[in-house]
């Protein structure tokens, strides 16, 4: 049917329904312009005052006061703590986050209990090896003279206790020598002694004072020995040289035990005391482990590394340690009974320690705790829980932004003060 096969009056009774449908749209369309949006309720216990105000659509966003939201076109909404709200029968409902058990199996949330078990904190650090700074000697000459002979040592070699250093010519000590062997000829015992201390106090030694009474003749020339074997760190005498009397020439090393300073972390030092045993392996001795023990820890820390020194004292009489050498440190301090959950379970926000403690009827409440040691997967708990309650282990950090969103506060700790929960976390 066209257009034109349609008569006068059909056309104008179509016309007219046009008309009616389009004003009624316009109608219903400017009533609903005109309607006002009630603002969503959100109840509290009677008198109870909000903890704050919220965007249901930006709920990470808190205000101090009512009023619209500058996000969307709509009013904020009041949040009151759960534990102010009204629960059944009027009574104040438990603190806490409800979540529906269906809810809390898809999460995949696990609970672990707070036990009380056996707490032994072991300690992994680095360390190098350095020498023995208390099997050190030092080879001064013991009068003034000249180097006659320097003997072929140089800084770094290992030399055996008495190995000679340089030969000096004390010229003091010729004419005393002399005069020692005159008196002894005389026979007379109260001189004699009194010439053997007068060499004594120049600084002759025994066995030079020994051999002047066994060969009969002069020896003003002295032959410089380290008391000590060892590594030469330093040497400081030359053929020709005037040398006074006191006079460092050499310095050496023993090498019979040296030190291993290991750094361990300020926070894992404290369980760690002199005497301790130490499990030792070296990247240059690979299979093997040495035991050592601490024999100090060091007053000062690390400012830059925020580590304390332990000092290890090791035996080594086969000379295979070389001051220098990397070492990996394995320390376990004493076992002792302590409050333990697993590690996973504690959420640090940074200026404190969380736990979600599993309630009754699927009620979860962060809880502020102080935690000690660590060893392994687990970790001391000092205060805020006790033995035979139930923490989460996996999925606690889902929850805790659920409580969040829900102005649940955490238990705080004994004297710790109460403050809103978006400033803590």
């Amino acid at each position: 049917m066209t257009a034109q096969s349609l008569s006068p009056a059909r056309l104008a009774l179509a016309g007219s329904a046009i008309a009616v449908l389009a004003g009624a749209g316009g109608f219903g369309v400017a009533h609903l312009q005109k309607a006002p949006v009630p603002p969503p309720v959100v109840a509290g216990a009677p008198g109870a005052k909000p903890l704050y105000f919220y965007d249901p659509m930006v709920p990470a966003q808190h205000f101090d006061k009512p009023g619209k939201s500058p996000f969307m076109d709509m009013q904020l909404v009041p949040r009151y703590a759960a534990s102010a709200a009204a629960g059944p029968g009027g009574k104040p409902a438990e603190a806490g986050v409800q979540v529906d058990p269906a809810v809390v199996q898809s999460l995949g949330v696990r609970l672990a209990v707070v036990q009380r078990g056996t707490l032994a904190q072991s300690l992994d650090a680095t360390g190098v090896l350095e020498f023995n700074q208390r099997d050190v000697a030092v080879v001064q000459a013991r009068a003034a003279g000249f180097v006659q002979r320097v003997y072929a040592r140089a800084p770094g070699d290992v030399l055996p206790a008495g190995a000679p250093i340089a030969d000096l010519l004390v010229p003091a000590w010729g004419g005393a020598e002399e005069e020692y062997l005159a008196v002894r000829r005389t026979g007379d015992p109260t001189l004699t002694a009194a010439a053997r201390e007068r060499l004594r106090l120049l600084g002759v030694p025994d066995s030079l004072v020994a051999a002047l009474a066994r060969d009969g003749h002069a020896q003003p020339v002295v032959t410089v020995r380290t008391p000590l074997g060892g590594a030469i760190q330093t040497l400081d005498v030359r053929q020709g040289m005037t040398v006074s009397a006191g006079q460092t020439l050499a310095q050496v090393s023993g090498l019979s035990t040296v030190w291993l300073n290991a750094a361990a972390p300020e926070a894992l030092a404290g369980g760690v005391r002199p005497g301790a045993t130490a499990r030792i392996e070296f990247a240059a001795l690979p299979g093997e482990r040495l035991t050592g023990r601490v024999v100090a820890i060091l007053p000062s820390v690390q400012a830059d590394s925020r580590t304390v020194t332990l000092r290890i004292e090791l035996s080594n009489r086969q000379g295979r340690l070389r001051p220098g050498m990397f070492a990996t440190v394995h320390l376990e301090g004493p076992p002792s009974s302590a409050l333990l959950v697993p590690s996973e379970a504690v959420i640090q926000t940074g200026a404190r320690a969380l736990v979600m403690v599993a309630g009754a009827g699927g009620r979860f409440q962060p809880v502020e705790i102080r935690t000690g040691r660590q060893a392994g997967d687990r970790i001391e708990v000092l205060a805020g829980l006790s033995e035979g309650q139930k923490v989460v282990a996996s999925g606690q950090f889902l929850l805790d932004s659920e409580a969040n969103l829900n102005g649940v506060q955490p238990a705080p700790l004994a004297g710790a003060p109460m403050t809103r929960p978006e400033a803590q976390r």
